[in-house]
């Protein structure tokens, strides 16, 4: 595939090979990015010029334009829904660096860390509110209800992953609908926002929303993997979080189903531990009862169903743009 020259240098260079076919408008919603995350007011400022730093991989921005073109021509809403997206993400990440008392994201401190929770949750809450007033530009209803559905299922989502906290006998269906609302939900409305504004039916609206759906559910159980397996080096973020948390993810979920008698309640007394050491402990469980490659396989699963859901799609370098970011997303290691 051809490579990008200039997309947007936040992201891995194996994604921006995947952009380039959106290269010149990513740039466009960089630029926007960077003229929307300002403030007259100097302390404020500090803190959206941070915030535009701390995000990466451009994902949300990419579906929304890459669905757009699978559909037809791009216009400019689409550059402006683009970075609406982007807005409602980086502030998601703002805030669940608040709830996991993260202290690193993409080799940063995080906003929290730098500053305080206060000012991390009121940018957050700032970051939604520029979102929506650029999302009533485009004067047209039908995006605000869909981008405020995606906002509302991201928060319950979230709520519903905290009343978790602790319970260990979470199913993987209840998992996967609570990261079906906190993750998916947003690349699904990206999706179809990208093909409603391009002038697709309804049914093809539907097929890339499937695809942003499960691709949301794939990224989301390979960060999940990446908590407990990966290497902060490479990741750039502080792992270990939903261990501290007690948030059962599927890894865990895979291995409690897995352990019997006083195995699991070995197990669940490493699961009870705060002070961060957890992660260490339970590697050779995961690994002994292959928990970390069932959690691989479920992603692999979803990234093929995201696929399939591309049959719909019209043939060109936009869908295969998009069957390749379903490969990217249950490979990636940061």
């Amino acid at each position: 595939m051809k490579q990008a020259s200039s997309v947007c240098t936040t992201a891995p260079a194996e994604l921006q090979s995947l952009y380039w076919v959106v290269r010149a408008e990513l740039d466009e919603v960089e630029a926007m990015l960077r003229d929307e995350l300002r403030s007259d007011f100097p302390f404020v400022d500090r803190l959206v010029q941070h915030g535009f730093r701390l995000g990466g991989k451009r994902l949300r921005p990419a579906l929304l334009l890459l669905c757009g073109r699978a559909c037809g021509q791009l216009k400019p809403g689409h550059r402006t829904l683009a970075v609406v997206a982007e807005l409602i993400h980086t502030a998601t990440l703002i805030h669940d660096d608040v709830l996991d008392e993260a202290a690193l994201r993409r080799h940063l401190e995080t906003v929290n860390a730098r500053w305080d929770n206060e000012a991390s949750v009121l940018l957050g809450d700032y970051l939604f509110a520029r979102a929506m007033c650029l999302a009533t530009s485009v004067n047209d209803i039908y995006v605000c209800r869909v981008l405020a559905e995606a906002t509302k299922q991201m928060c319950e989502g979230e709520l519903r992953q905290v009343g978790s906290r602790g319970d260990y006998d979470l199913t993987e269906k209840q998992y996967l609908g609570i990261i079906g609302d906190k993750t998916a939900a947003l690349c699904a409305c990206c999706c179809r926002l990208g093909a409603h504004w391009a002038g697709a039916d309804e049914a093809l609206q539907d097929s890339l929303a499937r695809y942003g759906h499960h691709l949301g559910i794939a990224f989301q159980i390979t960060d999940d993997v990446l908590d407990v397996n990966g290497s902060e080096a490479v990741t750039g973020k502080s792992l270990g979080t939903d261990l501290i948390k007690q948030k059962p993810t599927l890894p865990v979920i895979r291995l409690l189903q897995e352990v019997r008698g006083e195995e699991r309640v070995e197990v669940l007394e490493l699961l009870s531990r705060t002070d961060g050491r957890a992660r260490e402990g339970l590697k050779p469980w995961l690994e002994r009862w292959d928990a970390v490659s069932y959690a691989e396989q479920t992603a692999l699963v979803h990234a093929r169903r995201a696929e399939e859901a591309l049959k719909e799609v019209p043939a060109g370098p936009a869908r295969r743009a998009l069957a390749e970011l379903a490969e990217f997303v249950v490979t990636r290691r940061q």
